[in-house]
């Protein structure tokens, strides 16, 4: 009898939160739509990753969106390298520029992204043979852009994605032609170009034990060498089946105790199959399409809607509770149409990992994420 009254109860949760998520499917005005921003603006800040349109206001939903949900933006590959500086002698700053100006007019903070990744270099850095040219390349970039933005912007992402699962450094040019020391001398350049600018490491999956050691390592080194560090980025880029919460806490906690700031830089959640069941995130990772990859071309039955307005919400209620650890969360793109997870590692499949859906409308998992803050505010009135 006890188990048919616990899976009574059980079968009637599942069947509330559906039907939630059933009403939350209804068109919502801007108007009457509540703000993550002012919703944790005691807590920390809110960002989104924006791409080229939407930093020159060219993308209207999302031009009046942005501003009302956000105030913390990151580029999402205008600073990355081959864009920003696509030539030896030659530097684009045209849309980086434009996004200063745009987190300027609307009072946001500003994330630079990347200084060094191994990845999205401009061709002329891939054909280089010797050091020395890598050295050339490697002072000038981070010298020029972080010194021309310093004082504009409110952060940098120094060095991403520098490790090995295993938390190994990672096989790379700059590991390659610089030796294992190009971490330190990036953050040193970086601190002399741009003192007026916080400075981050950036990586995925370094919540998991042994990927977390070596961000530790990075950062001590740092620490030891007298080269300043202000905060890590864990991305997130997460299933929404299998938030990985025992680890999150534990990299806030381990992270927090090295006296430095911690953040959710590229936050998603995934609901569609991994060819490799795991959080990988390495944008050289490819797989072939079949129709089994892709099963939700014609929009999220509610049980994913589920999942995945849990795994927000389980997620939210760990950032509060880390609120004075956790300086900012930043969803990697503004609406599900937007995001880089219908392109990787397959292309062409349709997938839903963000708060806002193709039309710019809020999905239950956004009010399940306002929730965790209305939710505990109760608890502490009552």
């Amino acid at each position: 009898m006890l188990h048919k009254v616990t899976f009574a109860i059980a079968v009637s949760a599942i069947s509330l939160l559906v039907a939630d998520c059933s009403n939350s499917k209804k068109t919502t005005s801007s108007s009457e739509m509540p703000s993550l921003k002012e919703t944790f603006q005691k807590d920390f800040a809110i960002g989104a990753a924006l791409n080229g349109q939407q930093i020159q206001e060219k993308e209207p939903n999302a031009a009046v969106l942005v501003p009302q949900q956000f105030n913390a933006i990151t580029p999402e590959n205008i600073m990355k390298a081959e864009i920003i500086h696509p030539e030896w002698d030659k530097y684009n700053f045209d849309l980086a520029d434009k996004i200063v100006a745009y987190g300027q007019k609307h009072k946001m903070e500003i994330n630079g992204h990347t200084l060094i990744w191994h990845s999205q270099l401009p061709a002329f850095v891939r054909r280089m043979k010797d050091a020395d040219s890598v050295r050339h390349f490697f002072t000038d970039h981070i010298t020029t852009i972080a010194g021309r933005y310093d004082g504009k912007i409110t952060s940098w992402d120094v060095v991403n994605e520098a490790l090995e699962e295993d938390g190994s450094l990672r096989k790379s040019i700059f590991l390659e032609k610089l030796g294992e020391d190009y971490i330190v001398e990036a953050f040193r350049l970086a601190q002399k170009a741009a003192p007026n600018t916080k400075l981050y490491y950036n990586d995925y999956n370094i919540e998991q034990p042994k990927k977390r050691a070596g961000a530790i390592a990075i950062i001590k080194k740092l620490q030891a060498a007298g080269v300043r560090i202000d905060g890590v980025g864990i991305q997130g880029h997460w299933r929404a089946s299998n938030v990985p919460l025992k680890d999150i806490e534990e990299s806030i906690v381990e992270f927090s105790k090295l006296g430095i700031e911690v953040m959710f830089t590229e936050l998603d959640l995934g609901v569609l199959p991994n060819p490799w069941d795991s959080d990988a995130a390495d944008v050289n990772m490819k797989a072939e399409y079949s129709a089994k990859m892709n099963p939700y071309i014609n929009g999220l039955p509610d049980s994913m809607q589920v999942k995945q307005s849990k795994g927000y919400e389980d997620l939210f209620n760990l950032f509060l509770k880390y609120k004075g650890q956790v300086s900012r969360i930043t969803l990697w793109g503004v609406n599900d149409g937007q995001s880089w997870l219908n392109g990787w590692p397959i292309r062409g499949r349709t997938n839903y990992p963000l708060l806002f859906d193709r039309e710019f409308k809020p999905k239950p998992a956004f009010y399940r994420v306002i929730e965790t803050k209305t939710k505990s505010a109760g608890k502490k009135a009552f």
